[in-house]
């Protein structure tokens, strides 16, 4: 196991004034370990951070440390790394042990260690009876934990994820997510899982990095990241339903609006007979809650509310006061969180 230390890492594709930069200037210490979820939209550059600590991407600028080696001009074969992909990437005609003895064979480990390491493997993914089966005859989640089983025999010491768990159904993949958090508890190995999915991100992460068009916006745990987003865009994608962010809300005193953005939580506007006045546009039913949609000067307003809470009419006007220690304020000009 090894700790990785990203120091001012810069990604540029092209060259001369027609290169186009694409990481700028990402800085992360990521103890021995560690769990880290990297997360952002489609485009953010998140898998290309992710490729260049495996060596499938050039740094430009910057510096990649696994343990003590600067890694940057090393092969990836020589890194110690082991990566799982968001397609399997299994051989159809191998078995199971033979798909994730594979590269042990090639490195030519003696076949009483490699039948050791794999059998091992096996145990903790649950694949012990499933060993001579071929991929063609597995479900999605069997093949992932199999890719899986293939990075744990090689014994690296980093484990590279890139959004392995994008093509399993939403069942699937919360039951691969358990499965990937008992692995970690038992085989401590640092760790980066890249996705898009801020439920992934929330639930599998001891610090989650958040990336935004090629600059890392926050790097905190994710009830740092939840509790005080360190701007409106970490407001926005970590939260299911998002903060609201408003910037027309009166301050409750003189009735003027701020000059900044308001960000309040759906859980933490509660409904009441006095404080803002919205008219409820839409009410979505999700079991033992239900979202209310309203407006405000104009804006959207989401509301969270259990369900002991009466439901109002479509149409009608409630009132909503946000909870006074759970209001965040940022920067209009710049996104950035006020303290």
């Amino acid at each position: 196991m090894a700790s990785i230390s990203l120091k001012n890492i810069i990604k540029r594709y092209g060259v001369g004034k027609s290169a186009t930069q694409v990481i700028h200037g990402v800085n992360a210490e990521i103890a021995d370990g560690e769990f880290i979820v990297i997360v952002g939209p489609s485009g953010c550059g998140k898998s290309t951070l992710l490729r260049m600590v495996a060596g499938l991407e050039e740094v430009s600028g910057g510096e990649v440390c696994i343990g003590s080696r600067v890694v940057n001009d090393l092969e990836p074969a020589d890194r110690d790394i082991a990566m799982v992909f968001q397609n399997y990437a299994l051989y159809p005609h191998m078995s199971v042990f033979d798909n994730m003895a594979y590269g042990l064979k090639i490195a030519k480990v003696p076949k009483d260690e490699i039948k050791t390491r794999v059998d091992k493997a096996a145990k903790i993914l649950e694949l012990g009876g499933l060993l001579e089966r071929k991929p063609r005859d597995m479900s999605g989640g069997q093949r992932q934990r199999v890719a899986m089983g293939r990075a744990i025999v090689r014994q690296p010491q980093v484990f590279l994820f890139d959004e392995p768990l994008s093509n399993l159904d939403a069942k699937l993949r919360a039951q691969t997510r358990l499965e990937i958090q008992k692995l970690h508890r038992e085989l401590g190995i640092t760790s980066l899982f890249v996705t898009h999915d801020q439920v992934e991100a929330m639930t599998l992460a001891q610090r989650m990095m958040v990336m935004n068009a090629g600059v890392m916006e926050q790097f905190g745990t994710p009830e740092e990241v939840y509790n005080r987003p360190a701007s409106t865009f970490v407001a926005s994608f970590i939260g299911s339903p998002p903060m609201n962010l408003l910037k027309n809300a009166p301050d409750g005193k003189s009735g003027q609006t701020l000059g900044t953005i308001l960000g309040i939580r759906p859980e933490h506007l509660d409904i009441s007979n006095s404080g803002w006045s919205l008219k409820v546009e839409a009410i979505e039913l999700l079991g033992a809650e239900r979202l209310v949609y309203a407006t405000l000067n104009d804006e959207r307003v989401i509301i969270r509310c259990d369900e002991h809470q009466p439901s109002p009419a479509i149409g009608s006007t409630i009132y909503a006061t946000p909870r006074a220690d759970k209001v965040h304020h940022f920067d209009a000009a710049t996104g950035k969180r006020i303290s």
